[in-house]
C-alpha cells in the first residue's frame, strides 16, 4: 500500500479530486492532508472524505523536524502539493518524492508569486495562444524541479483570466491524479 500526504493552502478542489480518485484503491491511499492555513477549505473537504488533517505554522515548517517525524511515522511514500504556496524545505525534498502541479506550461509563468489567478492574468495580458498545466518534481526552488507531465489548452483572444482558469482546472482534474498514480507505480520498480 502506497501512502500519499497532500499539502494544500487554499480551497482544495484538486486535493478533493485526488482523494476521490484514490478512494477504494487497494494500492494507494491518501493518508493525510496538511495545511499552513488553518482556514483552508481543503481541510474541510478532506475531513468530509475521512482523511486526517494537520495544520502547521511557518516556524514549525521551517525550523523544526516535527512534520518530517510525523510523515515518517505515518510511512508516507509521496507528498503531493495541491495548491500549496510555500517553498518546501530541503529536509523534506531530500526525504520524500514530492510533486506539484503548476497552472502554466513551465518554464513560463513560474516562480515565487506566480500561482492561480496571477498566472492566468499574465497569460491573457501577454496574449499567449496556449496555456496548460505542468506536473513536476519539487526541489528547493519554486517551479524548477524536473517536469513529469504537461498538457495544454488553447487560449482564445476573447478569453478572460477566468476563462483560462476554467480550462486549466479541467486539465488539472483530468490529469493530476492519474500522473500521481503513474509516478507512484514507477517508484515501485
Amino acid at each position: 500500500m502506497k501512502k500519499i500526504a497532500i499539502f494544500a493552502s487554499g480551497s482544495g478542489s484538486n486535493a478533493q479530486n485526488i482523494i476521490e480518485y484514490f478512494n477504494g484503491n487497494r494500492n494507494v491511499i491518501v493518508d493525510s492532508l496538511w495545511s499552513n492555513n488553518e482556514n483552508a477549505y481543503a481541510l474541510i473537504r478532506a475531513e468530509r472524505l475521512g482523511v486526517e488533517t494537520f495544520t502547521f505554522s511557518r516556524d514549525e515548517f521551517y525550523h523544526s523536524i516535527d512534520i518530517l517525524d510525523e510523515l515518517t511515522d505515518r510511512k508516507i511514500d509521496m507528498i503531493v502539493l495541491a495548491g500549496f504556496l510555500w517553498l518546501v524545505p530541503r529536509y523534506l525534498t531530500e526525504e520524500f518524492p514530492i510533486i506539484n502541479i503548476h497552472p502554466a506550461l513551465l518554464p513560463k509563468y513560474g516562480g515565487k508569486g506566480m500561482y492561480g489567478q496571477f498566472v492566468h492574468e499574465a497569460v491573457v495580458k501577454n496574449k499567449e495562444k496556449s496555456s496548460g498545466i505542468t506536473i513536476h518534481y519539487v526541489n528547493e526552488k519554486y517551479d524548477e524541479g524536473n517536469i513529469i507531465f504537461q498538457a495544454n489548452c488553447d487560449v482564445e483572444q476573447s478569453d478572460t483570466p477566468d476563462d483560462v482558469a476554467q480550462k486549466i482546472h479541467l486539465l488539472e482534474h483530468e490529469h493530476f491524479p492519474r500522473v500521481i498514480e503513474e509516478v507512484l507505480y514507477q517508484s515501485q520498480d
